[in-house]
Parts: C-alpha cells; structure tokens; sequence
C-alpha cells in the first residue's frame, strides 16, 4: 500500500510504502493481515525502512491506533530495520492512525481493532482504587458485625418496706415529733437499688 505525495520541499517523489502480509491462522480460524514493513522513498531510492511490531487485525478488520511512531514516547511501534540503516535519522509518527489492507468495501474501513491495551494505566489506577475502596467496605462491615450491644437494660428493685426499730423507753420521745392535730403517724422508711446490665 503506497501513499504518494509527490514533491515535498526538497523531497522529490516522496512515498511512504506499507508492506503488508496476510496468513491464516488455525487457532482463530481465520485470516490475520499484518503490517511487516514501513518504508519511505523519496529521489526514487529507499531512503529509510522500519520493521512495524503489534500491528495486525483480522482481514475483515482495520487497525486503529492513536499514534503509531518510531519514537519511544508513544511506544515505539516501528524500529529501525538494521543498525546501519539511515532509518535512525528519521522519525516518523502517524496520529490517529487507521490501515486496512484487505476485504476493503466501498471505500469504507471496516470495524477498527484498536491497539489500545486492556490495562492501561488509567484502566489500572481505577481497579486499585475499587479494591481500596472494597476493603474499607469489608472492613466497616465486620466492625459493624462483631459490634456489642449499647442497649442499656434497668432493673429497679425497692426492698421491703421496713419499720425502723424503736426501743420502748426511746417510744415515746420518738412519736412526738410526728404528732400533729392530734393525729399519731410513723415515718416508714423504704431503700431503694437499681441494677445496671451493660
């Protein structure tokens, strides 16, 4: 797949040529196509060629990634092809980046396979803080169930009702003090207790 752009600058004839495979795999029973080689051309000669990693998709697929770069801030996923190679001197990024080599119908892209991973770093943070947040829950629920009773059960008891012994010689000092028009009444005498259940 070549994409050309003709003159750029000093860039005569520049093209960017995508080498892409397809093969057929018995494990998911059906065709994968993949991205093998990145090339760029320009002055009608090969100038620089990067192996491409990661990127492939069912044939009934496209490939989409946010960006796909020779640099390693985004993850290198094209690598110079050889040590040798002016490759180095290049860097090359593609943002938002969609290829679909095969099975193409009427000049649309198919369902993207995106190159996202399932465990990015955000994706991660948000199941950490889930399992925190699920420990504390697990935590306030066992407080909760070995928690004691703080119900507070009274039980009032008055003792029998008792009259204060009185000596016979003491009897008549004692009973004239509560005389009153003429009215002869005793004091009675009653202790309470109360018990506390915690």
């Amino acid at each position: 797949l070549s994409l050309k752009f003709g003159d750029v600058g000093n860039l005569k004839g520049l093209v960017i040529r995508f080498l892409l495979t397809a093969n057929y795999y018995q494990l998911s029973v059906q065709n994968w196509f993949s991205l093998h080689r990145l090339q760029l051309l320009y002055n009608h000669s090969i100038q620089a060629t990067f192996n491409a990693t990661r990127i492939y998709a069912p044939a009934s697929y496209s490939y989409h990634c946010e960006h796909v770069s020779s640099s390693q801030r985004y993850d290198a996923l094209l690598i110079p092809s050889s040590a040798n190679d002016l490759s180095k001197l290049w860097e090359v990024t593609f943002i938002d980046f969609q290829i679909q080599g095969f099975n193409i119908q009427e000049g649309h892209f198919a369902y993207a396979k995106d190159c996202a991973s399932f465990f990015s770093p955000a994706i991660l943070m948000g199941l950490v803080m889930s399992l925190i947040l699920l420990l504390v829950l697990a935590y306030a629920l066992h407080m909760l169930i070995h928690l004691k009773s703080l119900d507070r059960h009274y039980e009032c008891k008055a003792s029998p009702a008792y009259f204060a012994q009185i000596k016979d010689s003491d009897m008549g000092d004692e009973k004239e003090p509560l005389r009153s028009s003429g009215n002869e009444s005793y004091e009675l005498r009653n202790q309470q207790f109360c018990k506390i259940y915690i």
